[in-house]
């Protein structure tokens, strides 16, 4: 079975005061991650502003990442996009930068069929020897990857694991009844680390874990334990968090969440904006009541 941890974070992408990606930050955010929770890193996912990476800044941040964190923590690169010979091409290259897996995001805007998800997320799992995740979030995708079309994936060899974040409960425990036993599944969505173990998961692909990886290992230790009554106090003490880090599209939250910190990671790039003085009042508040600030 792979193994890429329990705890992976969807790290995001720091950059300078010109928006410049800044890779000796993304070098000590990603050591900072490793040593506080997180078992692995999603390196130029969606959190971090994927579509506004150049492939070659893509490369560069695989290949420091790797080398801040290699052999401490798994290292996932995102590959994946609407289109399958670009994704290829990243996939391949992304290889020889030394990641432990790719992961790819269902395509986006286009809207294929299921065939074509399926057609498109094998041929990319066929021209690379790494472990691959399928993501799935069709409320930015617009577009489901289906129990059926996920199980006709899970037979390709080297496809390893689904993210999850449908936010459909009973979608996700049909792909656990249905999946060979090694096949990982994991959270895609913070508020629904808890409900997703209940249905077969391991773990989860995490935002929050940027702010709070030891605690989101202590809810899935107790909940593997059998200290279910553990694992849902430790749940709702992070809630007021994964509600925060929610309130306007991600990653502008975490980011700024960073950016109190002490994290220097930046802005973002367009058509991504600061967070609002209202939103930051909200933070602020909730990392105050848990003692961070």
């Amino acid at each position: 079975m792979v193994k890429f941890g329990k705890v992976l974070t969807a790290m995001v992408t720091p950059f300078n005061e010109n928006l410049e990606v800044d890779y000796q930050i993304a070098q000590q955010l990603a050591v900072h991650l490793v040593e506080s929770g997180s078992d692995g890193i999603v390196v130029a996912g969606t959190t971090g502003e994927s579509p506004t990476l150049s492939k070659k800044e893509k490369l560069a941040l695989y290949k420091v990442v790797v080398e801040a964190v290699g052999g401490k923590g798994t290292v996932i690169a995102g590959t994946g996009s609407y289109d399958t010979a670009e994704s290829i091409e990243l996939t391949k290259e992304a290889e020889r930068t030394g990641v432990d897996g790719v992961m790819l995001v269902a395509p986006y805007y286009n809207k294929p069929t299921q065939e074509g998800l399926y057609q498109h997320f094998s041929a990319i799992a066929k021209e690379t020897s790494l472990p691959v995740i399928i993501y799935n979030i069709p409320g930015r995708t617009g577009v489901n990857v289906s129990v059926e079309t996920l199980m006709r994936l899970a037979a390709v060899p080297n496809i390893a694991a689904v993210k999850e974040a449908s936010g459909n409960l009973a979608q996700i425990s049909e792909i656990y009844e249905k999946a060979p036993k090694e096949f990982l599944i994991y959270s895609g969505d913070d508020a629904l680390t808890l409900p997703v173990l209940s249905v077969g998961g391991v773990g989860v692909i995490s935002v929050s874990a940027h702010i709070v990886g030891r605690k989101i290992q202590e809810l899935i230790a107790a909940f593997c334990r059998g200290d279910i009554s553990g694992a849902i106090r430790i749940n709702a003490e992070m809630n007021p968090l994964n509600r925060a880090l929610f309130i306007t599209t991600n990653p502008i939250m975490v980011k700024t969440a960073c950016n109190l910190l002490g994290f220097k990671v930046g802005g973002m790039r367009l058509p991504m904006v600061e967070a609002n003085p209202n939103e930051i009042k909200i933070l602020q508040e909730v990392l105050k009541n848990l003692g961070l600030l």
